[in-house]
């Protein structure tokens, strides 16, 4: 059984810089594998951080927030959603992604939150 991974890229000052022609071509094997294999969701880039916003609710007030944001060391820039058998799996399809190179990535499970979890009492 399959679970689904969310793969969040983020920039990394150790990573590798790719030039434009390796980076679409190792990006495009990537894809090509992951859709051959039912691994890849969707997903996409993001805009940098001088398009940003954060939001936060702090004593009763809306607090936002125009990037960018100088506590960031890295930036989010992009994200994936991954079909496969563990962690594990996900973890060395991604291996092959460009930004394993040039960044770093977060896998982190999909999981259900407890309230939309089955009660196993059977009643609805």
């Amino acid at each position: 059984m399959t679970s689904t991974y969310l793969v969040i890229h983020m920039t990394d000052s150790q990573g590798t810089a790719l030039p434009e022609s390796e980076d679409r071509q190792k990006l495009g094997e990537w894809a090509e594998q992951g859709k051959a294999a039912g691994m890849l969701g969707p997903g996409a880039p993001v805009a940098g951080p001088e398009q940003a916003k954060s939001v936060a609710i702090r004593a009763g007030e809306l607090l936002i927030t125009d990037g960018p944001f100088p506590e960031f060391k890295e930036w989010f820039a992009g994200y994936d959603l991954i079909e496969a058998e563990s962690i594990d799996e996900a973890a060395a399809y991604m291996g092959g992604h460009p930004t394993a190179v040039a960044g770093r990535m977060y896998i982190l499970p999909v999981v259900t939150l407890p309230w939309e979890q089955p009660s196993g009492s059977g009643a609805s």
